[in-house]
């Protein structure tokens, strides 16, 4: 069995192939999707001529009626909790 004092194992070598990524496109092409999936809902093809309307506003102002709704709920439970607790001791306390 023959020593090597200087030998150096050679680096592995990687198959790297550069790609350029557009995220403008990306966003684009993410959008088509969207707006064809919901023309595939309703029922017509994306081939037509229909004209596609975002409704951001609506949908940003339901999504806020939604938050509002939970945070009135989150406040009802902890008053709900809390008074409990307060009875629970009063119970635990005075009888």
């Amino acid at each position: 069995m023959a020593m090597q004092f200087f030998y150096l194992p050679k680096g592995k070598r990687f198959n790297y192939i550069p790609r350029f990524y557009d995220e403008q496109k990306e966003e684009l092409e993410k959008r088509k999707r969207v707006v064809d999936a919901e023309l595939r809902r309703e029922g017509k093809d994306g081939l037509e001529n229909d004209i596609y309307i975002p409704n951001i506003k609506g949908k940003m102002k339901g999504h806020m009626k939604g938050l509002r709704k939970q945070k009135r709920k989150s406040n009802l439970r902890m008053v709900i909790i809390l008074a409990f607790l307060l009875l629970l001791s009063y119970l635990i306390l005075f009888a």
